[in-house]
């Protein structure tokens, strides 16, 4: 018998995938059972209703997310080049690797301007990145820089729009910058936010 907990984690990754392909309008209990190779009926027997359905996808999203963060290395916040390095690598992930979670994160994005409900769990499910966003800009910002004066809340705000609209002009084919540029782009970011002044 399949353990529960990985048919729901199953069933919550072809729903990401749905999302992906096929949009929100695309993701029915019948579509993630095809996507997930399941006899029809699977996916409504673990997720009730799509609401229940959604929230495990956005869910899943942010445990990933939270895994894939955990493998950034320590930074003692004096070396701006490995900080750069190590968030373009990620980007990278989560341009190539990571692809169909990133355009299920800005379907549900998308969706959530109208949903005031799926807005707070998204919300809620991206708090681990802008809290390593925010440690990141904390450790590098100088006291009077952009970022220190912003304060790290929205310096870390900040920093995550900046790498959302890299992924989504890389996704969408709007501005696919090559790994060179996604780098030069990251740490002018940086220096420009967490510099003293001059």
């Amino acid at each position: 018998m399949t353990d529960p907990t990985d048919r729901r984690t199953e069933l919550a990754n072809a729903a990401i995938e749905t999302l992906a392909a096929a949009g929100l309008r695309g993701l029915t209990h019948r579509a993630v059972d095809r996507t997930a190779g399941l006899p029809e009926g699977s996916c409504s027997n673990v997720f009730r209703t799509r609401q229940a359905l959604i929230a495990a996808a956005v869910e899943r999203l942010a445990e990933a997310d939270t895994s894939e963060l955990a493998t950034l290395p320590a930074f003692d916040g004096t070396d701006l080049d490995t900080v750069a390095t190590a968030v373009t690598d990620v980007l990278r992930r989560w341009t190539t690797t990571g692809r169909t979670r990133m355009l299920a994160r800005y379907e549900l994005s998308l969706e959530a301007t109208r949903q005031p409900d799926l807005r707070g769990t998204l919300i809620a499910a991206g708090a681990s990145t802008r809290a390593v966003a925010r440690d990141l800009l904390t450790t590098l910002a100088h006291p009077e820089s952009i970022a220190g004066r912003l304060g790290p809340d929205v310096a870390g705000e900040m920093f995550v729009t900046f790498l959302d609209g890299l992924i989504f002009g890389h996704l969408t084919g709007t501005s696919a910058l090559t790994d060179d540029q996604i780098a030069t782009a990251t740490t002018g970011f940086l220096r420009a936010t967490t510099a003293a002044p001059v």
